[in-house]
């Protein structure tokens, strides 16, 4: 038996397709507040294992999620907009909004149950102060904003980082389009012969116990819509261990 759901044409206006899956766009409520200064060297590396965000290609425009938000990882790499929302004492008249990466993690703070914004259930935005000052005078501390997830315009293709030792190759993968946040990763040796499958070390690095040390390197990257990239042989095989690689292509 098949089974139909109609959407009606007010629904689906409501939302987009990417891939497979329906993103809602609909707008949703959460805060923001941000942190470190206005040169955002506070906002570097981060519970999603990215390195210098400069020179990554996301500089300032990122955010931290809370526990609600992150998923244990799996959100990082997604992009979201975000505006400044009923607070006119706040929020700068007419500033629009900011779109955002996911790059870091906002921890809850169990022994404080109050005024501790990143505890679950609550979504929250820890913004970088570039990004909040964009939204609402800094003094304000903490602001009500609407949210929604929309999808990652990145320059040029993802870029592969090849990390670890000859016993234990770690790949991280950033400047990811498209939906932004990575589902799976396979990788292929020139020897091996197949695709293996990595696991996700933390964030958006993944890892594999095969020995790959002198072999070229392809990839078969999935974010989370279900859309595929397959990656031939972009890592030549005289690569050396912190070397950066460009995929060429993006989501």
């Amino acid at each position: 038996m098949v089974t139909v759901h109609l959407i009606s044409s007010m629904e689906a206006s409501r939302h987009m397709l990417m891939g497979n899956q329906m993103i809602d766009s609909n707008w949703y409520d959460a805060h923001a507040t941000f942190y470190g200064d206005m040169s955002g060297g506070d906002t570097m590396q981060g519970a999603c294992g990215y390195g210098d965000l400069f020179k990554q290609g996301y500089g300032l425009q990122t955010t931290a999620l809370s526990t609600a938000l992150f998923n244990n990882g799996l959100t990082c790499g997604a992009c979201f907009e975000i505006k400044c929302f009923n607070d006119p004492k706040w929020c700068y008249p007419k500033a629009g909004s900011v779109i955002v990466t996911a790059t870091n993690f906002c921890p809850p703070n169990y022994s404080k149950p109050e005024g501790n914004w990143c505890n679950p259930p609550l979504k929250h935005f820890d913004l970088s102060k570039p990004m909040f000052t964009k939204l609402a005078y800094y003094k304000a501390g903490i602001i009500p904003v609407k949210y929604r997830r929309v999808l990652c315009y990145k320059k040029g293709g993802v870029q592969f980082q090849i990390k670890g030792n000859p016993y234990w190759t770690v790949v991280l993968l950033y400047n990811v389009g498209g939906a932004g946040d990575i589902k799976d990763v396979k990788i292929k040796g020139s020897s091996t012969g197949s695709w293996l499958q990595m696991s996700r070390n933390w964030g958006v690095n993944w890892q594999t116990g095969a020995k790959l040390v002198g072999q070229s390197l392809s990839f078969q990257v999935t974010i989370s819509d279900g859309k595929m990239i397959e990656f031939d042989t972009v890592v030549p095989a005289n690569w050396q261990f912190n070397q950066v690689f460009d995929g060429k292509k993006n989501f």
